[in-house]
């Protein structure tokens, strides 16, 4: 008989809005526990931003419309990859701190099941997502409504994805989001005009633990 995997644990913390640099610093510090004692559990963080753009590691400012020198714009040069993004509230952030050498360590393969997630919990509301080749991401009917960019450091994942629940869009007419410039940017909240940030938090949550094969467990009260 074989012996059944256990899962492994993953905590879950879902927080309030956060101001980006707190949520970047609370991620290297959790990535940096970890390469010091793998033995420590995943983390998942769910949150909301204030509006903040970021930029990954080679990101090209030509694909920014403002004037970096003269703008009050909140703007972060990260370690992820990808190019320019938008952050603001209604967007759904996650970061997942995972040791891919549970997993498997294949960059491609973590990218996937990023996306997998995504594609399973809008299915939940009826939605078909859609991948498309050679780029990152999830769209539906052909607008993006999820971004994904990482970061690994010794196998240990960090930044993560961005799923538009329900944000005032606005804010990515400053950009070419993603440096895509033939395929515009949405929300479900089109698709879908009274869904709730909350229950897809919950629904996110329940479905990034099945595609993991994780067992999760609540640090909200940490």
């Amino acid at each position: 008989m074989n012996a059944q995997k256990i899962p492994r644990l993953c905590g879950l913390k879902i927080q309030a809005i956060t101001p980006y640099s707190l949520a970047w610093a609370q991620q290297r510090s959790l990535v940096a526990a970890r390469i010091a004692d793998p033995d420590l559990p995943d983390v998942l963080l769910l949150l909301e931003h204030p509006p903040v753009y970021t930029l990954g590691t080679g990101s090209d400012i030509k694909f920014i419309k403002f004037n970096l020198d003269k703008t009050d714009k909140e703007v972060y040069r990260i370690e992820r990859g990808g190019e320019v993004t938008y952050h603001c509230p209604g967007q759904l952030v996650g970061y997942p701190i995972l040791n891919l050498r549970y997993y498997q360590q294949d960059l491609h393969w973590y990218l996937r099941q990023l996306e997998e997630v995504i594609l399973q919990t809008i299915a939940i509301y009826g939605l078909s997502g859609a991948r498309i080749a050679g780029l990152t991401g999830v769209w539906v009917e052909g607008y993006k409504i999820a971004a994904i960019g990482i970061k690994v450091s010794r196998w240990i994942t960090y930044h993560g994805f961005a799923l538009n629940v329900c944000p005032d869009l606005s804010g990515f007419a400053e950009i070419i989001p993603c440096g895509i410039t033939n395929k515009p940017v949405g929300s479900l909240q089109q698709f879908l005009p009274n869904i709730s940030l909350r229950q897809v938090q919950q629904d996110l949550s329940r479905v990034f633990a099945s595609v993991f094969g994780v067992e999760l467990f609540s640090l909200d009260k940490d």
